[in-house]
């Protein structure tokens, strides 16, 4: 898997970089057929003490799967978004393999 990583106005987070992709690499190898990801970590100003944002797609077949969390930390957004996109690959896989299997009943 192809995995991008942007920071949006704010600096680039090397300890930040290896944890996504340590993360991902392991959703990687968990579900092959994911193709890439695209990561964006957003600093924003925000009154509730928010405003870490960590944004994440990955590229598959069939739709592609889309994350977004808001926290106070990096860390937590991360987590976060991953749990979500961590959800939403188990349900894709599921179609896939329920597609798979009315495709092999048939005669």
């Amino acid at each position: 898997m192809t995995i991008n990583i942007q920071y949006v106005k704010m600096p680039t987070s090397i300890a930040m970089t290896e944890f996504v992709t340590k993360k991902l690499d392991k959703l990687g190898d968990r579900y092959n057929w994911v193709i890439s990801a695209n990561v964006y970590f957003k600093l924003e100003n925000d009154p509730t003490q928010k405003g870490k944002i960590c944004e994440i797609e990955l590229s598959a077949p069939g739709p592609r799967l889309f994350a977004k969390s808001n926290e106070t930390h990096f860390e937590k957004a991360a987590v976060a978004t991953l749990d979500d996109l961590e959800r939403l690959l188990k349900k894709q896989n599921e179609k896939r393999n329920n597609k798979f299997k009315i495709i092999n009943s048939n005669p």
